[in-house]
This record gives structure tokens, sequence and C-alpha cells, in this order.
């Protein structure tokens, strides 16, 4: 377990009807990634929420691979989990950049997304991040999609209410009163 955590951690939000999550994880690094997903599972499990499991090639696959299940399934959320080890050449900052931007752009269409794809120097960084006695990104990653499921489930019902209605009620063209 890591000695101190100075962050601060939100507790995980509890739901009046049930939640369910896809884990889209790119298993480039098995090791790597079966501890991350350890972690995701035992947090969604703690939150009482179904998932279910899927695997791609690696981390450029995975926003592609959400954007699907967000067009054609009916999932409330989703869970990225990879891992990318800088390597000697420029690769690393393709593969990093781009993952990450697709999946936040689909985060700005919608689709509610813990991000947990790690982008690390080497091995014992992504041990580290990915052990869930240690730093469990993989929690941290279902821990945030939940925390966004939470928020759209509680802004779901509300409406943009463009514009304004004077108390009096208004006047339009030809001297007609419209309240």
């Amino acid at each position: 377990m890591a000695e101190q955590d100075p962050h601060h951690t939100l507790a995980l939000p509890a739901f009046d009807r049930p939640a369910k999550l896809l884990i889209v994880v790119a298993p480039f690094y098995r090791d790597i990634a079966d501890k991350l997903i350890a972690g995701a599972v035992a947090t969604l499990d703690a939150a009482g929420v179904a998932h279910e499991l899927i695997e791609v090639p690696g981390a450029l696959e995975i926003p592609t691979a959400i954007a699907l299940a967000h067009r054609l399934s009916n999932f409330d959320g989703y869970v990225a989990l990879g891992c990318v080890i800088r390597g000697e050449t420029t690769h690393y900052e393709t593969v990093c950049n781009d993952s990450s931007r697709g999946l936040t752009l689909l985060g700005l269409q919608g689709a509610l997304i813990g991000n947990g794809v790690l982008t690390v120097e080497n091995r014992d960084q992504a041990l580290r991040r990915a052990d869930p006695a240690d730093m469990d990104k993989g929690g941290g990653a279902a821990a945030a999609a939940l925390h966004l499921i939470a928020l759209a489930r509680r802004w779901s019902g509300e409406t943009k209410g463009v514009g304004f209605r004077p108390s009096g009620g208004f006047q339009v063209a030809e001297g007609t009163d419209r309240t």
C-alpha cells in the first residue's frame, strides 16, 4: 500500500437504479493490464455496478471500441485501461496523444469515460500505478466513470432554458400581449 496518498478521493456514488459499465482494456502488457482490471472490477463491485470486459489490440483501439459501444449498445459508462511505456522512438508520443485525444473527444460528445490508460517511462512506474494495493489507477478510472454517471443522472431532467420570460409577460410586434 502507498505510504501516504496526499490526494483526496471522493466517496463512490450510490445509484437509485442499476448502472452498467464497459471496461475496455488493451492487454499489450498482460501483467499490468491484469492489475488495472483487478482494481477497476473491485471498485465497480464495491459500488454494486454491473460490468462487462472486452479486450482490444492496443491503446489506439480503445477510443474506437468505446465509440462503437456508445453508439450501438446500452452502457451507462466506460472504463479505458491500458499501458504505454516510453520506448526508443516517437511512437510513444503518438499513441499517448492520440488515444488520450480520442477519449477526450468522446467524453465531450457525451460518453462517460474513466481514463485509466497509463503513460509511463518504465515498467516499474507502470506496475506501481496499476497495483490495486498501491496507486490503483484502474480503480481510480472506474470511480471516475461512476462519478460522471452520477452527474449525468443528476442533470438529466434539467433543461437549458434558452432566453428568459419576464414576470409581467412580454409584448410581440403589432401590439399583441402574450404571457
